[in-house]
């Protein structure tokens, strides 16, 4: 017997601990539950009471649950954008500010055009969103390629300047005009027309959002797993310095990594207007537009180890948790300043577990490879018989 045919399958205690790490997240979701239930119980909440409200107001109706999935629509496009960054060795943390361009460009588009057909709008809207979005992401793609910017800062400060464009232009040259002529300046633009607006499963607020988010899910599976395109960008997150020697373009596939999860956090960003707002509109910062899912379709994809077939599920999941603490909210009467507590605890256990997660990796990969250098050479077949007979 070959020493591929004895190792073709991993031993069962390496089975456990990979089905474990898959778990992780799971397991720092309760964890952080757990810890929320303690601050619950110094407020004088009920925890079992809290948390049934939270599953209830999350998953416990249709509407509940259709909800849950309006909130999985930006946090799933967001995580795929992730997801692609991710397999290039870099970090995309500008999520908020390519949903903010995304929209805009796709809303003044909107507004400026009112006699094409509605179908036709909605998909030049799409492209203007995932456009404008691209070229947020795409500029910190140019200098951690060609400068070695670090582009964790880069874009988050691409996030500070997105919001300052968006007050400015939903103050001025985009602000209703009935809002102008009241003179109470509230940073919104005037609604869509109702033929561009995407349709919506009556009588609730999901939108045909979600069915495009899922594709492009299983499409950007085939791109990093069953393209050329995808293995090169895999190789430069593997090893730069390899993928260089081979031939590819390590400079070109980190923008382009960056420019494709920008188009995707541009494309959420779009489907907030045409699906949920029909306008823009803000309180002056970023969450105010975005509800934070710049932020949390990290932690979603993180959820969904990075892979985006499991973000899926993941983004329902985390999109859960942000409906139902709202009913939770209500239901317990805790200060809403508990709620963003508990949705942090979420994200810092969650990305936690990451790091865990990849430790334990390098360990079983370092044990199986002991495993494999401990087993004894392969007899030849003349000896074998011998010793079989």
């Amino acid at each position: 017997m070959s020493k591929s045919t004895k190792n073709s399958s991993s031993p069962p205690k390496f089975r456990v601990s990979a089905i474990f790490d898959a778990l992780m997240p799971v397991f720092a979701t309760i964890a952080a539950l757990l810890v929320g239930a303690i601050f619950l119980l110094i407020l004088g909440a009920n925890p079992v009471t809290a948390y049934t409200a939270l599953i209830e107001g999350a998953f416990g109706s249709f509407n509940a649950f259709a909800e849950t999935l309006v909130k999985a629509v930006p946090l799933l496009l967001v995580g795929l954008g992730t997801c692609i960054a991710y397999r290039a060795s870099v970090t995309n943390i500008g999520g908020e500010g390519q949903m903010i361009v995304g929209a805009l460009l796709s809303t003044w588009i909107g507004l400026s055009f009112t006699n094409l057909p509605g179908w036709l709008m909605i998909v030049i809207a799409m492209l203007a969103g995932s456009l404008g979005g691209a070229l947020w992401g795409g500029l910190p793609g140019v200098l951690k390629a060609y400068f070695n910017v670090n582009e964790i800062l880069s874009t988050v400060m691409m996030n500070a300047i997105a919001v300052q464009i968006m007050n400015y232009m939903l103050r001025g040259p985009m602000i209703d005009p009935v809002q102008a002529e009241a003179a109470s300046q509230i940073p919104q633009t005037a609604r869509l027309e109702i033929a561009y607006r995407l349709p919506r499963l009556a009588p609730t607020r999901l939108h045909i959002g979600l069915i495009i988010a899922i594709i492009l899910a299983v499409a950007v599976y085939i791109l990093l797993w069953r393209t050329t395109l995808g293995y090169r960008i895999r190789a430069v997150g593997q090893n730069q310095a390899a993928s260089k020697y081979g031939g590819i373009n390590v400079k070109k596939q980190i923008v382009l990594a960056l420019l494709l999860s920008g188009a995707f956090a541009g494309l959420a960003g779009m489907m907030q207007v045409y699906g949920v707002n029909y306008r823009m509109i803000t309180d002056g910062s970023s969450t105010g537009f975005t509800g934070n899912a710049g932020f949390n379709g990290i932690v979603a994809a993180l959820f969904g180890q990075l892979h985006p077939l499991i973000t899926i599920p993941a983004s329902i999941l985390f999109g859960g948790l942000l409906v139902g603490a709202n009913a939770m909210q209500r239901v317990v009467q805790v200060p809403s300043a508990l709620i963003t507590g508990l949705n942090g605890l979420v994200v810092v256990f969650v990305v936690s577990s990451e790091y865990f997660r990849k430790r334990n990796q390098r360990k079983r990969m370092a044990a199986m490879e002991a495993d494999h250098d401990n087993e004894p050479p392969d007899l030849p077949a003349k000896n074998l018989e011998e010793v079989t007979a």
